[in-house]
């Protein structure tokens, strides 16, 4: 069996295995539950394609899933723009901004990447609760109607589910061919050596900025469906917390596995509704995951598992 046969099973199995689960659930709740672990799904692969495939680390993701929400959520409630055309506005106007800003930001490297991108997080978080006739201010913007296909109306929790999904299945297999193309090539050269991948001929400049692009793209599609599912947004859902989320999702899942993105994001999702009573600490807790993960197994889970089925067949064959 071929690589790519081998990829084709995964999937399909995975998209059973997500159509099949409100088959299994019991309550609303869980249903919405996995509403959440869907759109976080949908992040944290667009924060891997970043983090985990180029190597270019960034603290402000919360900013363009809120810009995405906010635009969708402006245009709607204020302009009467249909909910599908305000998410095309949303990301295109969200992708324009990363792509402008990326071109300086991406001229640097390691913490200092980290600090540019963690401010533009925390600008862009101080115009939501600032702007208050536009936003809502720290009280937040409701009246957000529902998306709609005809007589279809995407209003309740088994409906929701499955807009979602589709959008995160749909994400996740574009960031697999992605990865597996000459492009994930590339972005896997940069994230080794810069210097070797320019030498290979690689547009090392352009191409991060390409992939911050696609990766705040998708950001800002997932803040889209977000405000359109709960038809409430504010402030709080979009700040440097959640953007240290995002971070801890992709390296608990592993770094450069679309499968570990939707592993941590679960994970992650999940985890607060049994730390209820830890809620002033919650970020400590994603910092202890953190040390703990990056010191005892920086290939994430999913690598910890490649790497006890590696031992496991060695010591069958021995």
């Amino acid at each position: 069996m071929t690589k790519a046969q081998r990829d084709i099973i995964i999937f399909a199995a995975f998209c059973l295995a997500v159509l099949a689960t409100p088959l299994l659930l019991q309550g609303n709740y869980l249903l919405n539950v996995f509403v959440f672990i869907g759109i976080n799904t949908m992040l944290a692969v667009a924060l891997n394609l970043l983090l985990g495939f180029a190597g270019q680390i960034s603290l402000g993701h919360a900013a363009f899933f809120g810009l995405g929400a906010y635009i969708s959520g402006i245009l709607t409630t204020r302009y009467a723009i249909e909910p599908w055309m305000a998410m095309v506005a949303a990301a295109l106007c969200v992708g324009v901004i990363a792509f402008i800003i990326g071109f300086p930001i991406l001229k640097l490297k390691g913490h200092y990447l980290a600090m540019a991108t963690l401010g533009f997080g925390i600008i862009v978080y101080i115009i939501f609760n600032e702007t208050v006739d536009w936003t809502g201010g720290p009280s937040g913007m409701s009246g957000i109607p529902n998306l709609a296909l005809g007589p279809l109306i995407f209003d309740s929790d088994m409906t929701n589910y499955y807009l979602i999904w589709v959008f995160t299945l749909l994400t996740m297999l574009l960031s697999i061919n992605l990865a597996d193309s000459r492009i994930g090539r590339a972005l896997r050269a940069i994230h080794d050596s810069e210097v070797a991948a320019r030498v290979m001929g690689v547009n090392v400049r352009l191409l991060k900025v390409q992939i911050f692009t696609v990766s705040a793209l998708i950001s800002a599609l997932a803040g889209s469906l977000y405000a359109h599912t709960m038809t409430f947004i504010a402030p709080a859902s979009f700040g440097f917390n959640f953007s240290v989320e995002l971070v801890t999702m992709v390296i608990i899942g592993g770094l450069g596995s679309i499968y570990g993105s939707f592993l941590g994001a679960a994970i992650l999702t999940l985890l607060p509704e049994f730390l209820r009573v830890f809620h002033d600490f919650d970020i400590i807790i994603y910092g202890l995951l953190l040390i703990v993960m990056t010191m005892f197994m920086p290939g994430g889970l999913i690598g910890g598992f490649e790497a006890l089925a590696a031992a496991i067949k060695r010591r069958k064959e021995a």
